[in-house]
Parts: structure tokens; sequence; C-alpha cells
């Protein structure tokens, strides 16, 4: 099967401290693919990198055959992607939301209300569209964002924790949707997500990122396989290690691991 998504070398040095090690891997077109870590392992810095906010010191990036570093608006055009802080106008209706984004990323004008149409309908927002988002709950906002990063038709949709602080109801909504807009779209997905049974349930590969290096990547069945372990909790504890970090990867109260879907014998 193609990659959708090739990393080769990626390294982003901050002054004297490197974030990001030379990590390369490859996210196979129309698959689920997680990416793991704990706070301060380069995740959220890859992410930056792999969506051409942040421009990497060395290493390459390709996203749907373009490369990221020097044909940026060809990639940007290829994803969508939904962030872990919401980045709506909640003084503009969702539609209007829609709309603002529909422009940004140039849909042509023709195709706007056909296109924003779908993507509310499928995430069931399409009746709510003329309400102000700030009347919207944190579940509505989320499927909001994920209507808008489609709206472009990406082949690639990365979602940065779609589902922190959100009731496990509204969890199982959100995955649900964007499950669909996998398996009938053909759509790939890359997601970060500190609910261990999120990325257990719902992901075909899974790679994991400490101090800057990828030190375990493969199926779920091939993690727990390598690691001894009987979940991919436990894979990631003995990987990483059982200390609290905190966002510079440090001792500190930010590390969560959360559970509440069930197991992959639900996916």
């Amino acid at each position: 099967m193609q990659n959708i998504l090739s990393v080769q070398s990626l390294t982003k040095k901050f002054d004297d401290f490197t974030a990001v090690k030379g990590i390369s891997f490859d996210v196979e077109t129309g698959s689920i693919f997680a990416f793991l870590g704990p706070n301060g392992a380069g995740k959220s810095t890859t992410i930056k990198m792999l969506t051409t906010v942040l421009k990497p010191t060395s290493g390459e990036i390709r996203i749907n055959g373009y490369n990221a570093l020097k044909e940026q608006d060809k990639a940007r055009s290829s994803f969508g992607i939904v962030f872990q802080d919401y980045s709506l106008d909640s003084e503009l209706t969702g539609y209007e939301n829609m709309v603002y984004h529909s422009v940004i990323y140039k849909v042509p004008k023709a195709e706007r209300d056909e296109r924003i149409k779908n993507a509310l309908e499928i995430v069931g927002l399409w009746d709510r569209r003329d309400d102000f988002v700030k009347k919207y709950s944190g579940g509505m906002k989320r499927r909001l964002e994920i209507a808008r990063a489609l709206v472009h038709y990406p082949k690639v949709l990365f979602l940065d924790e779609p589902t922190v602080g959100l009731d496990p109801q509204t969890r199982k909504s959100i995955w649900n949707h964007i499950k669909s807009l996998n398996e009938e779209r053909g759509m790939t997905i890359f997601l970060t997500t500190h609910y261990m049974d999120e990325a257990e349930a719902m992901a075909d590969k899974i790679a994991i990122i400490d101090h800057g290096k990828i030190i375990e990547s493969g199926t779920l069945e091939e993690i727990m396989e390598r690691t001894e372990t009987e979940s991919l909790e436990e894979s990631f504890l003995k990987l990483t290690g059982r200390d609290i970090r905190d966002e510079n990867g440090n001792g500190g109260n930010k590390m969560r691991f959360m559970r509440g879907m069930g197991r992959r014998h639900g996916h």
C-alpha cells in the first residue's frame, strides 16, 4: 500500500536543545495512525512540523506526494487539522465559521454551499448551522471543528487530542464520526491522544516517541508482543517509565492516562 505521509530523519533544535532527534516513519494511505508520547517527548513539536506550523531544522516530510517544506500550499491543501484547543469564532454561527474556513482554503464558490452542507451532515450539525457557536456544547464545537477540517476534501486528517475534556458519550460519538470518515471515505487519520484505550481501539499502527526519538512502532499486537504486555497502556508505561512528566518532560503533574472506551475487541 502507498504511503500518504512519509517522514525521513526529521530533526528540530531550539538553541542547544534538540526536541526531535532524526525520526523517520511512514503512514499508509487510508489507515489510522496513532502517535503517542509523554509530555515533553517531542510529540507536539513533530505535529507542528508535519502541519507546516514549525520549520524543521533538518529532514524531509512528504504529504500526499508533496514536499511539505518546498510545496507548502499543496501540502496544506492535502490535510485538515483539529487542534487540541478550540479555534472557532464563537461570535459567528456554525455555518459562518464554515464559510470563513472555505474561503481561506480557496474552496470554489460554486461548490462551497454543497461542501459545507455535506460536512455538517457528516457530524450531525446541519440542523444547528444557524446557531451561534457560543451556544454550542464542547462536543458540538469539536464536531464543528472536524466538519471545518473536511470542507476542502483533505486526504489526511490530523487530530491532536480531539476528545480531551469531553464526557465518555461525546467521545464515543466523535470517534464514530471519525471511524466512518476512515472506512467510508478512505480518509487517513493521524491522531495523538492520552487516552490509551482510544489508540488501542482505533489505530492500525502506533508509534511511541520519547525524548525526541521513536522508541517503538507497529501494530498493537506487535508492540504488546515485543514488550511482553497485555495492553497498550502497559506497553506505554514499560517503554516510557512511570514517572509523571510536565510539558517539558520533567517531573510534574501533567501526565494523563485515561480509560473508558473499551478494549480493542470492541473495535
